[in-house]
């Protein structure tokens, strides 16, 4: 049977046959219960001055800002990350179109730059607003708050690396060079560059400039190509270039690094770090980002991005990022060992709050290897009063002086240095001293390093999470911020960015924590769980 062609571009012109049928109104055709209503009077109620600022004018018959972070959160809350599939969406599925409020459905590219020019600088602003909406509906504590971190691949290629160690490798090369070169360089020209100890850019500069006019004053006529032989002075030129451009470039890899130890060269922001998604098992290093979240009440209340490897420097910079966007402080500070730091103990007791955090080493001490390691200041005695240890010969090992270190982010602590008295002739000299040294082990004593604000804060912190509440409080964090992060990994699909830049991928993180907890506050209101915040502590 032969089939007609169907040639018209105007689907609706003849007739029925064409005629796409759908009620005027769609929202009848949305359940009462349906996740995009509750979405939709969040968004209302939020304040967005701030982000309609962020245009300088407002077209008419196109969606408004308040409609677009509609759809960008109902795309985030069903997975749906490509602004293309997202512009697609909004022309054929209904509860885009009731988002749209009868606006035509935006293209890919003003999706894209909604989300990285108006949204981005107004993300935390707005992300502070929903914690504040959940504290006033008491959705969430307000006094417990778990702390933990992951790592995302960043939009970049993972050839992209550029290390510190070989850059500075480089450099170090290229400046033993030229202290030659510039003498070589005044010998055969006749002229003098004075510099002092280091040789710096503008030297190579004011060099250039000196042979510039040599080659101007002599009308010396640079060649290439095969068969024409270049001049000392054109030789001499364009090694000095070949100079310049290497220094410049080492310059600019230390300038974009500052103290990481790695970035991308496609993304400057991300840093290269070991994943957890591993496909080959070899350990290989990904451009990323650490994401830490806040979560109260199986919500989260806070994030933050930084390039830090592990999360030990994170916890500060994250807490006072809450202290100055809401509104009241977190009492109990929820974390695992990776957090904790002299520095931040301290941090915490200086601004009121209980540090419930697991101690690196918590694990490890429960095993008899452990126990049985004479080596160990915590498996000897220690005398409290006249402040020394006995090792397991019976000898003291007493205080000999105070050792002072600094940490990455400026933080200085004080340990004690203990000195065996005579480790001549112990019997089990061997068990007790390890480690690497030149010293044969005849001639070696024992010594510790003891830093005793760390040891008081972290018997204080032990004691607390031995306790009933920090039990429950730490089975709470296994189940919430771990939680959160297999929600976001797993069920929303998102395990790599899509925009490049701190700033950026911030906000991307803020639309997935946003995402997160209108589904998360949905299915509270359909389960009837409002107002939990603690899972209870099962017993035997």
């Amino acid at each position: 049977m032969l089939v007609k062609n169907l040639t018209h571009k105007d689907y609706t012109t003849h007739g029925g046959f064409y005629q796409l049928k759908l009620p005027l109104n769609v929202e009848c055709m949305i359940p009462n219960d349906d996740s995009v209503r509750l979405l939709g009077q969040i968004v209302e109620e939020m304040n967005l001055s701030k982000l309609y600022k962020t245009y300088s004018r407002l077209r008419k018959k196109q969606a408004t800002p308040t409609q677009m972070l509609k759809i960008m959160l109902y795309a985030y809350m069903n997975s749906n990350y490509s602004t293309r599939k997202i512009e697609r969406a909004c022309k054929r599925d209904i509860n885009y179109m009731y988002l749209l409020e009868g606006s035509p459905a935006p293209d890919y590219t003003t999706i894209a730059r909604f989300r990285s020019i108006h949204f981005a600088p107004v993300s935390e602003n707005l992300l502070a607003q929903f914690t504040q909406m959940l504290a006033e509906n008491k959705e969430i504590s307000m006094k417990n708050l778990f702390i933990d971190g992951t790592k995302l691949e960043a939009a970049s290629n993972k050839y992209t690396f550029v290390w510190k160690g070989s850059v500075t490798k480089n450099q170090k090369k290229l400046m033993d060079k030229l202290p030659t070169f510039l003498k070589q360089t005044e010998e055969n020209f006749g002229f003098k560059i004075l510099y002092g100890e280091e040789i710096k850019m503008h030297h190579l500069k004011k060099l250039r400039r000196k042979l510039c006019k040599i080659k101007n004053d002599e009308d010396i006529q640079f060649v290439s190509g095969i068969g024409k032989r270049k001049s000392p002075l054109q030789k001499t030129f364009e090694q000095l270039d070949e100079y310049i451009s290497r220094l410049k470039k080492y310059n600019k890899h230390l300038h974009l690094m500052g103290d990481r130890n790695s970035y991308s060269k496609t993304d400057p922001d991300a840093t290269f770090m070991r994943m957890k998604e591993d496909a080959m098992k070899n350990g290989q290093l990904k451009p990323g980002y650490n994401i830490q979240f806040g979560v109260d009440a199986e919500y989260i209340v806070w994030i933050s991005a930084g390039p830090q490897p592990t999360d030990t420097t994170t916890l500060i910079p994250f807490l006072d990022s809450i202290k100055s966007r809401l509104k009241y402080t977190y009492r109990n500070i929820v974390a695992d060992s990776g957090y904790e730091s002299e520095e931040n103990y301290v941090y915490l007791d200086e601004n009121g709050q209980l540090a419930f955090i697991k101690p690196s080493n918590y694990e490890i001490s429960k095993t008899r290897k452990y126990k049985t390691d004479i080596s160990r200041k915590e498996n000897m005695s220690y005398d409290k009063e006249n402040d020394f240890y006995i090792c397991s010969s019976g000898k003291k090992l007493v205080a000999t002086g105070i050792k002072f270190s600094k940490s990455k982010t400026g933080y200085r602590s004080e340990k004690t240095c203990y000195t065996c008295e005579d480790c001549t002739q112990c019997p089990i000299k061997s068990k007790c001293i390890k480690g690497n040294s030149k010293k044969p082990l005849e001639e070696r004593t024992k010594h510790l390093e003891v830093s005793k604000l760390f040891q008081q804060k972290r018997e204080a912190a032990i004691t607390r999470i031995l306790s009933d509440e920090g039990k429950e409080l730490r089975m709470n964090r296994s189940i919430q911020s771990e939680g959160a992060f297999g929600e976001i990994k797993q069920d929303m699909g998102f395990r790599r960015f899509l925009c490049k830049g701190k700033k950026n991928i911030l906000a991307e993180c803020i639309l997935l924590g946003l995402a997160h907890n209108v589904n998360k506050l949905h299915n509270k209101i359909q389960s009837e769980r409002c107002s939990t915040y603690l899972h209870p502590l099962k017993t035997a």
